[in-house]
């Protein structure tokens, strides 16, 4: 709103020609939605606890959780509020990505705060049905594959891309381009949930990839900058280095109320829609496999429990004391904060590894 409000004022003085400048908008939507959150979080902590949405900690889990019940959750939808407003503040709204990527976290944001309402509220255990989360999960997935195949407008938008190596260089058709799409959609979705289990852990490493995610955006936003990198030109993408800049404030600023001990937990209804909308977004720069290895701790999170459950049925064996994989160190003996700044460390090497795939190919 404030972009369009510039482009209007700037035929009457020159001086707002500034706010054209993508660096200049991602900067003030990382400030926007930063102060958002340190402003909302503490009244919006209040009104959790007066609602008595405490998290629940299983029985089975290490004791050192065991203090935490009650802390109240569903603090994620403070993280899309901050996302939304600064978005909508300093984003091209005639950009195409941008509305895609905010239906994309609305919608997973959605499903997550109703599993969050039932449980939390309504007093149900199961939350919403396992089957009607993915039923969900998966349309709005589809949906959202098809769609960004159908209006591609340059060749670019539907290839797939092997980083490292500038010649594989893949096209995909659409049957293999929105079944590719719905999973790392739906996939990274569920892997930030399984790694939001300790106090900080999804957040900083959700802020460092969307951070390397925007600095793709810009430059494959820029014809020259993508020519030079060998990286795939999209036009208009380079406007989602907003989106990614408001997602690095807003996790900063929920960091700041979450880091440990938490005051608050994101829910299911943040880290859906942060998983959500991290995936899409490198589905529209075409860095599908980077985000692979720059969420490598999402990854392996969620792996934990994949092998964790078919070692189980399959042979009545446990391979890790307790899964996802950052209970099985606490239950190791580490301490939590130990566990948290160790996780944090590997996604920032994992992060600079991806971002070396920009020279390297």
């Amino acid at each position: 709103m404030l972009y369009h409000l510039a482009q209007y004022l700037q035929e009457f003085y020159s001086g707002f020609n500034v706010f054209n400048y993508l660096t200049l908008r991602a900067i003030l939507g990382v400030l926007t939605a930063l102060l958002i959150s340190l402003l909302i979080g503490p009244s919006m902590i209040r009104k959790l606890s007066s609602f008595n949405v405490g998290q629940p900690i299983r029985d089975d889990g290490p004791e050192s959780h065991f203090s935490k019940a009650g802390t109240p959750t569903m603090g994620g939808a403070l993280i899309i509020v901050a996302i939304a407003i600064s978005t909508l503040l300093w984003a091209d709204l005639g950009n195409r990505f941008v509305w895609v990527v905010l239906v994309v976290m609305f919608s997973y944001g959605m499903i997550g705060w109703i599993d969050d309402y039932k449980k939390l509220v309504k007093q149900d255990p199961k939350g919403l049905a396992s089957r009607y989360k993915y039923l969900w999960q998966s349309i709005i997935g589809f949906v959202v594959a098809y769609y960004l195949f159908d209006s591609a407008v340059v060749p670019a938008e539907t290839q797939l891309i092997v980083p490292f190596f500038k010649d594989l260089i893949f096209p995909l058709g659409v049957i293999s381009y929105v079944i590719f799409t719905y999973f790392v959609i739906v996939g990274t979705s569920n892997a930030v949930n399984l790694t939001d289990g300790l106090d900080g852990l999804a957040i900083l490493p959700s802020v460092m990839v969307a951070g390397a995610l925007g600095i793709f955006a810009y430059l494959s936003g820029n014809s020259v900058f993508s020519g030079y990198l060998s990286i795939p030109y999209v036009p208009g993408v380079g406007e989602l280095v907003i989106f990614c800049g408001a997602l690095v404030g807003a996790g900063l600023g929920f960091l700041w109320f979450n880091t440990y001990p938490a005051m608050v937990f994101m829910g299911d209804v943040g880290a859906l829609a942060l998983g959500a909308a991290i995936g899409v977004v490198a589905v529209m720069v075409r860095q599908e496999f980077v985000l692979f290895i720059m969420g490598g701790v999402f990854v392996v999170e969620t792996l934990s429990v994949i092998l964790q459950v078919a070692s189980f049925k399959l042979t009545g064996k446990r391979i890790f004391r307790m899964a996802p994989l950052h209970h099985h160190f606490e239950l190791k003996g580490w301490p939590e904060p130990r566990v948290i700044v160790r996780f944090w460390i590997i996604t920032v090497i994992l992060v600079l590894i991806g971002l070396a795939s920009l020279k390297i190919r």
